[in-house]
């Protein structure tokens, strides 16, 4: 009999075959609350293996341990969605040997079905899993809800360990992610802490400024006649996005609308629309709240999806083709549209895509909800300083002080101002920009490359350098 179950993760990684040069993926659920990347690359250090990748759906600041390993030869190549924290700040420095290949949520499942992100092991955080080895996200000291982001991970890599806190005698009810793809299974004391799951800036705002980006983008959405029954949305989880998202329940409720699905990285207040009936499914492929948790937990109605099926565009369908209506935010938006959400204005990594640019390309309508001026610097830019999400897919920028609709949607224009919106061209929004902070100078580069911009359908868009 095929020994699965193996007492530490060095083990299980010699049993695997680890060697130097190899690709190691890990995925983002626990978020800033995950142990699982650190101690498995502690494992990897201790067995005198060099020259790894580490591909994880996202890094955050607790990831800063990796820098060690960087250091010293254990890691010499990243590959994530997006990256914040000391991480990324370091490697903005140039700490890393080789740029970090920066993709989307729906361009990773593709690389990776198509084999241009190939994995030789793959390293599931996971909460619960059974005898035989099938794992779920929903239960466990550790839950952190939908897997969706590993799960492409589990079906391509070589080799599939499951690090978990908790084993479950006599099988699982729910399961993300089945025996058949697990080859060994490590129990150890804890996977990570689930109140790392909430990072961020997601809760409901009380910033005037923001509450008024909020009313103008629940008008364009009305106005633009898509709030309909049927009506799909993803919404991000900043302030003016969430607040934006409570004025569309107050809409749905008004006009007694009945909503598709709701999509992406799920909080509270969607799991409230939800159970107050106002759509007919959550589709998770992320949980951002342990409330969000505990409903794919209970809720058959909030359904785990893999990030496949969330935004893969080499597959048949995924859910990011069916969305009406999007809001996103960006660090900068320039002249031609094109929005920035990795870097900030001086070239440091602050970020990534995501499922910015996936959203973006499938959605119906997508607004783009951004402050004129954040921090003293202008967020409508002559051009981006990294470029993220193409402005061919961006229909609307909303700002406190205006709304630009994109030249190439007209139709849409002309509803906004027959709604009597305040619609004005992206190059006024930019004078008003720069008349209230001055024109910023721009930021010296280094020469080394330290990034590069994976656009969802495998092109390169763009280049990040490391700063002076």
């Amino acid at each position: 009999m095929k020994r699965k179950y193996i007492s530490t993760i060095a083990d299980t990684l010699r049993e695997c075959g680890l060697k130097d040069g190899m690709t190691l993926s890990f995925h983002h659920h626990l978020r800033n609350g995950d142990h699982v990347v650190n101690m498995t690359m502690d494992a990897v250090a201790a067995l005198g293996v060099k020259g790894i990748t580490v591909a994880c759906s996202s890094l955050f600041p607790v990831h800063e341990h990796l820098i060690g390993h960087i250091k010293s030869g254990v890691i010499t190549g990243l590959d994530t969605d997006y990256m914040s924290g000391p991480l990324a700040k370091a490697i903005t420095g140039g700490i890393l040997p080789t740029p970090v290949m920066f993709r989307s949520h729906g361009g990773r499942p593709r690389a990776i079905g198509e084999g241009s992100l190939k994995i030789d092991i793959a390293v599931v955080a996971a909460p619960a899993v059974d005898a035989m080895g099938n794992i779920t996200g929903t239960e466990g000291p550790s839950a952190c809800g939908s897997l969706g982001y590993i799960i492409p991970d589990t079906q391509h890599a070589a080799k599939v360990i499951a690090v978990t806190d908790h084993v479950v005698e006599g099988g699982l009810s729910r399961i993300s992610i089945p025996h058949d793809v697990v080859d060994h299974v490590v129990v150890v004391d804890k996977i990570g802490d689930p109140a790392g799951i909430v990072s961020g800036s997601i809760s409901l705002t009380r910033d005037p400024v923001a509450l008024a980006i909020a009313r103008n983008a629940q008008s364009v959405i009305r106005a633009s006649g898509l709030l309909q029954d049927g009506f799909c949305y993803q919404t991000g989880a900043g302030g003016a996005s969430l607040a934006a998202s409570l004025f569309l329940r107050e809409d749905m409720r008004a006009m007694n609308i009945h909503g598709g699905f709701l999509l992406g990285g799920i909080t509270k207040y969607m799991v409230e629309m939800l159970e107050e009936g106002l759509f007919d499914n959550v589709f998770d492929v992320q949980c951002f709240d342990l409330s969000s948790v505990k409903s794919i937990a209970q809720n058959p109605r909030h359904v785990e999806i893999s990030a496949d099926t969330y935004a893969n565009p080499n597959r048949k369908s995924n859910c990011v083709d069916f969305l009406d209506a999007v809001l996103l935010g960006g660090t900068e938006i320039d002249l031609d549209f094109n929005v920035n959400v990795t870097t900030d204005s001086n070239g440091n990594i602050i970020g990534g895509s995501g499922g910015h640019n996936d959203a973006a390309a499938g959605a119906k309508l997508t607004i783009i909800v951004a402050p004129l001026v954040r921090a003293r610097l202008p967020i409508v830019v002559e051009k981006c300083t990294t470029l993220t999400t193409v402005g061919s897919t961006v229909d609307v920028l909303v700002t406190e002080r205006g709304i630009a609709v994109n030249p190439a949607r007209k139709e849409l224009a002309d509803k906004l101002r027959d709604a009597r919106l305040p619609v004005c061209g992206i190059e006024d929004l930019h004078d008003q920009a720069v008349r209230m902070t001055g024109k910023p100078r721009p930021y010296e580069r280094g020469d080394k490359v330290v990034g590069t911009m994976e656009y969802r359908d495998g092109t390169i868009v763009d280049h990040i350098y490391a700063t002076k």
